[in-house]
Protein backbone atom coordinates (compact mmCIF):
# COMPACT_ATOMS: atom_id res chain seq x y z
CA UNK A 1 0.00 0.00 0.00
CA UNK A 2 2.71 2.34 1.02
CA UNK A 3 4.42 1.35 -2.12
CA UNK A 4 1.93 2.38 -4.66
CA UNK A 5 1.87 5.76 -2.64
CA UNK A 6 5.00 6.98 -2.92
CA UNK A 7 5.55 5.23 -6.76
CA UNK A 8 2.51 8.35 -7.08
CA UNK A 9 4.99 10.85 -5.16
CA UNK A 10 7.81 10.01 -7.55
CA UNK A 11 5.28 10.42 -10.88
CA UNK A 12 4.89 13.64 -9.06
CA UNK A 13 8.45 15.01 -8.18
CA UNK A 14 9.15 13.80 -11.87
CA UNK A 15 6.34 15.83 -13.38
CA UNK A 16 7.59 18.65 -11.36
CA UNK A 17 11.24 18.62 -12.71
CA UNK A 18 10.12 18.54 -16.82
CA UNK A 19 7.74 20.83 -16.43
CA UNK A 20 10.58 23.30 -15.20
CA UNK A 21 12.73 22.20 -18.48
CA UNK A 22 12.71 25.49 -20.91
CA UNK A 23 10.66 27.22 -18.40
CA UNK A 24 8.29 30.22 -19.67
CA UNK A 25 8.56 32.18 -16.67
CA UNK A 26 11.61 30.92 -14.80
CA UNK A 27 11.65 33.50 -11.83
CA UNK A 28 7.45 32.94 -11.40
CA UNK A 29 7.36 29.34 -11.73
CA UNK A 30 9.70 28.68 -8.88
CA UNK A 31 8.31 30.96 -6.89
CA UNK A 32 4.63 28.67 -7.44
CA UNK A 33 6.83 25.34 -6.52
CA UNK A 34 6.92 26.59 -2.66
CA UNK A 35 3.46 25.39 -3.10
CA UNK A 36 4.20 21.76 -4.18
CA UNK A 37 6.79 20.99 -1.90
CA UNK A 38 4.56 21.88 0.47
CA UNK A 39 1.84 19.39 -1.09
CA UNK A 40 4.66 16.81 -1.48
CA UNK A 41 5.18 16.60 2.09
CA UNK A 42 1.68 16.49 2.85
CA UNK A 43 1.57 13.50 0.58
CA UNK A 44 4.84 11.94 2.04
CA UNK A 45 2.88 12.16 6.06
CA UNK A 46 0.00 10.79 4.45
CA UNK A 47 1.96 7.88 2.86
CA UNK A 48 3.62 7.06 6.12
CA UNK A 49 0.62 7.56 8.45
CA UNK A 50 -2.54 6.01 7.11
CA UNK A 51 -3.98 3.41 4.71
CA UNK A 52 -6.39 4.98 3.48
CA UNK A 53 -6.66 6.22 -0.25
CA UNK A 54 -9.16 8.19 -0.73
CA UNK A 55 -7.62 11.55 0.72
CA UNK A 56 -3.99 10.88 -1.09
CA UNK A 57 -5.53 10.79 -4.04
CA UNK A 58 -7.65 14.27 -3.94
CA UNK A 59 -4.49 15.54 -2.89
CA UNK A 60 -2.30 13.69 -5.72
CA UNK A 61 -5.02 15.21 -8.49
CA UNK A 62 -5.03 18.85 -6.58
CA UNK A 63 -1.03 18.56 -7.01
CA UNK A 64 -1.33 17.69 -10.51
CA UNK A 65 -3.57 20.88 -11.37
CA UNK A 66 -1.10 23.08 -9.30
CA UNK A 67 2.22 21.58 -11.34
CA UNK A 68 0.01 22.18 -14.66
CA UNK A 69 -0.45 25.69 -12.98
CA UNK A 70 3.04 26.43 -11.84
CA UNK A 71 4.37 26.24 -15.34
CA UNK A 72 2.41 28.69 -16.94
CA UNK A 73 2.13 31.05 -13.80
CA UNK A 74 -1.73 30.07 -13.67
CA UNK A 75 -2.79 33.06 -15.45
CA UNK A 76 -1.37 31.69 -19.16
CA UNK A 77 -2.32 27.94 -19.27
CA UNK A 78 -3.77 27.41 -22.74
CA UNK A 79 -6.72 24.53 -22.10
CA UNK A 80 -8.50 26.25 -24.85
CA UNK A 81 -6.07 25.62 -27.09
CA UNK A 82 -6.05 22.07 -25.68
CA UNK A 83 -9.31 21.46 -25.80
CA UNK A 84 -10.70 23.66 -28.90
CA UNK A 85 -14.26 21.82 -28.92
CA UNK A 86 -14.74 22.57 -24.67
CA UNK A 87 -13.14 25.80 -24.55
CA UNK A 88 -13.43 29.23 -26.26
CA UNK A 89 -10.76 31.65 -26.18
CA UNK A 90 -12.25 34.26 -23.24
CA UNK A 91 -9.78 37.54 -22.40
CA UNK A 92 -9.84 36.17 -18.84
CA UNK A 93 -7.97 32.91 -18.31
CA UNK A 94 -10.12 30.69 -15.63
CA UNK A 95 -7.62 27.98 -14.77
CA UNK A 96 -6.84 29.09 -11.59
CA UNK A 97 -11.04 29.78 -10.61
CA UNK A 98 -11.27 26.08 -11.84
CA UNK A 99 -8.11 25.13 -9.19
CA UNK A 100 -9.96 26.61 -6.40
CA UNK A 101 -13.27 25.03 -6.91
CA UNK A 102 -10.70 22.03 -7.21
CA UNK A 103 -9.28 22.83 -3.75
CA UNK A 104 -12.75 22.80 -2.23
CA UNK A 105 -13.32 19.13 -3.65
CA UNK A 106 -10.24 17.68 -3.62
CA UNK A 107 -9.21 18.62 -0.58
CA UNK A 108 -12.00 17.43 1.64
CA UNK A 109 -11.48 13.94 2.18
CA UNK A 110 -8.12 14.46 2.91
CA UNK A 111 -9.35 16.82 5.63
CA UNK A 112 -12.46 15.00 6.52
CA UNK A 113 -10.08 11.92 7.21
CA UNK A 114 -8.16 13.74 9.64
CA UNK A 115 -11.44 15.13 11.50
CA UNK A 116 -12.62 11.60 11.57
CA UNK A 117 -9.66 10.67 14.02
CA UNK A 118 -10.98 13.18 16.75
CA UNK A 119 -13.44 11.22 18.17
CA UNK A 120 -16.22 13.45 17.19
CA UNK A 121 -19.28 11.15 17.72
CA UNK A 122 -21.48 12.84 14.72
CA UNK A 123 -20.97 12.72 11.24
CA UNK A 124 -22.62 16.02 10.82
CA UNK A 125 -20.36 17.64 13.01
CA UNK A 126 -17.24 15.93 12.10
CA UNK A 127 -18.22 17.55 8.26
CA UNK A 128 -19.28 21.06 9.36
CA UNK A 129 -15.64 20.86 11.42
CA UNK A 130 -14.22 19.55 7.71
CA UNK A 131 -15.94 22.30 6.45
CA UNK A 132 -14.64 24.82 8.07
CA UNK A 133 -11.37 23.88 8.15
CA UNK A 134 -11.24 23.86 4.28
CA UNK A 135 -12.75 27.74 4.35
CA UNK A 136 -9.69 28.46 6.88
CA UNK A 137 -7.46 27.42 4.80
CA UNK A 138 -8.81 29.17 1.63
CA UNK A 139 -8.95 32.47 3.59
CA UNK A 140 -5.58 32.08 5.14
CA UNK A 141 -3.91 31.90 1.60
CA UNK A 142 -5.67 34.81 -0.01
CA UNK A 143 -4.13 36.64 2.84
CA UNK A 144 -0.82 35.09 2.11
CA UNK A 145 -1.22 36.28 -1.22
CA UNK A 146 -2.00 39.96 0.01
CA UNK A 147 0.86 39.76 1.77
CA UNK A 148 2.77 39.01 -1.28
CA UNK A 149 1.30 41.93 -2.68
CA UNK A 150 2.60 44.06 0.33
CA UNK A 151 6.23 42.70 0.00
CA UNK A 152 6.98 41.66 -4.08
CA UNK A 153 7.09 44.50 -6.53
CA UNK A 154 3.48 45.25 -8.64
CA UNK A 155 4.53 42.87 -11.68
CA UNK A 156 5.77 39.84 -9.15
CA UNK A 157 2.13 39.94 -7.15
CA UNK A 158 0.28 40.48 -10.23
CA UNK A 159 1.50 37.26 -11.79
CA UNK A 160 1.79 35.27 -8.83
CA UNK A 161 -1.90 36.15 -7.56
CA UNK A 162 -3.30 36.09 -10.89
CA UNK A 163 -5.83 38.21 -10.69
CA UNK A 164 -5.75 39.49 -13.97
CA UNK A 165 -7.06 43.11 -12.95
CA UNK A 166 -10.15 41.82 -11.22
CA UNK A 167 -10.02 43.16 -7.12
CA UNK A 168 -13.05 41.22 -6.34
CA UNK A 169 -10.56 37.66 -7.41
CA UNK A 170 -9.87 36.85 -3.54
CA UNK A 171 -13.47 36.69 -2.70
CA UNK A 172 -14.40 34.86 -6.11
CA UNK A 173 -11.43 32.13 -5.18
CA UNK A 174 -12.86 32.01 -1.66
CA UNK A 175 -16.22 31.29 -2.75
CA UNK A 176 -15.03 29.03 -5.72
CA UNK A 177 -13.39 26.66 -2.45
CA UNK A 178 -16.26 27.33 -0.81
CA UNK A 179 -18.98 26.01 -3.32
CA UNK A 180 -16.50 22.69 -4.35
CA UNK A 181 -16.34 21.73 -0.46
CA UNK A 182 -19.88 22.11 0.05
CA UNK A 183 -20.97 20.22 -2.38
CA UNK A 184 -19.21 17.18 -1.33
CA UNK A 185 -19.67 17.86 2.33
CA UNK A 186 -23.57 17.54 1.07
CA UNK A 187 -22.71 14.31 -0.97
CA UNK A 188 -20.74 13.11 2.20
CA UNK A 189 -23.69 13.64 3.98
CA UNK A 190 -26.54 12.17 1.77
CA UNK A 191 -24.23 9.15 1.50
CA UNK A 192 -24.06 8.55 5.60
CA UNK A 193 -28.04 9.43 5.54
CA UNK A 194 -28.55 6.53 2.62
CA UNK A 195 -25.69 4.00 4.35
CA UNK A 196 -27.90 4.54 7.71
CA UNK A 197 -30.97 3.64 6.18
CA UNK A 198 -30.01 0.95 4.19
CA UNK A 199 -28.69 -0.64 7.62
CA UNK A 200 -32.25 0.37 9.66
CA UNK A 201 -34.17 -1.67 7.08
CA UNK A 202 -31.76 -4.53 7.19
CA UNK A 203 -32.40 -4.97 10.73
CA UNK A 204 -36.10 -4.50 10.74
Amino acid sequence: MKKYKYILIGFLVLLGVLTTWKPLFPHDQLLQHIGTLGLIIILIHDAQTSKQWLGFLGIFGFTVLHIIGARYVYSNVPYYEWFPSLFSYTERNHFDRFVHLGFGVLFFPYLFQIASKWGIHSIFKTLLVTWMMLQSMSLIYELLEWNLTLMASPEDAETYNGQQGDRWDAQKDMALAMLGSTLVGLFYLFSNFRKNRHNSLQKT
